[in-house]
C-alpha cells in the first residue's frame, strides 16, 4: 500500500467518524430542543392558570374578610404563603438546574473514546490500525 493510498484511506476513516459524531450531535440538539419547547410551552400555561386561580382565590377571600375586622390580617397571611410557595418553587429550579442532566452527554462521551483511542492505540497496533477500528465503530447504527 502506498503513501498516497494510506493517508486517502485514513482521511476517509476520519471523515466518516466526524460525519458519525455530527449526526449524533445534531440528533441530540433536535431532542433538546424539542424539550425546551415542550417546557417552555406548558411552563407557560401552567403560570397563567395558577395565576389565574390564585388571583380568584385571593380576591374571594378578600372579599369575605372585607366586612370584618380581620380583612388585613387575611390579606397578610396570603402574602406570606404566596412568599414561602414562591421561595419554594425558586429552590426547585435551582436544584433542577444545578443537578439536571448535562446537555449532549452521549456526544461529548463518544468524543471522549475516540480521543482515548486515537492516544493510545492497543499493544501492539499501529495509530492507521486504531483509527481503522474507532472508524469502524463509527459506520455502527446510532
Amino acid at each position: 500500500m502506498s503513501l498516497s493510498q494510506a493517508l486517502s484511506e485514513l482521511g476517509g476513516n476520519v471523515l466518516a467518524m466526524a460525519h458519525t459524531r455530527l449526526a449524533l450531535f445534531s440528533l441530540e440538539a433536535a431532542e433538546a430542543r424539542q424539550a425546551l419547547f415542550q417546557m417552555a410551552a406548558l411552563a407557560t400555561a401552567a403560570v397563567l392558570c395558577l395565576f389565574l386561580a390564585v388571583l380568584v382565590a385571593t380576591l374571594s377571600i378578600a372579599l369575605y374578610f372585607w366586612p370584618t375586622e380581620y380583612r388585613f390580617v387575611s390579606l397578610g397571611v396570603l402574602a406570606a404563603g404566596y412568599a414561602v410557595i414562591g421561595l419554594g418553587l425558586c429552590w426547585r429550579l435551582r436544584r433542577l438546574l444545578v443537578r439536571g442532566p448535562m446537555p449532549f452527554a452521549a456526544t461529548v462521551a463518544v468524543l471522549e473514546d475516540d480521543a482515548q483511542v486515537l492516544r493510545r492505540p492497543a499493544r501492539g497496533q499501529t495509530a492507521h490500525e486504531a483509527v481503522e477500528a474507532a472508524s469502524d465503530q463509527a459506520r455502527e447504527p446510532l
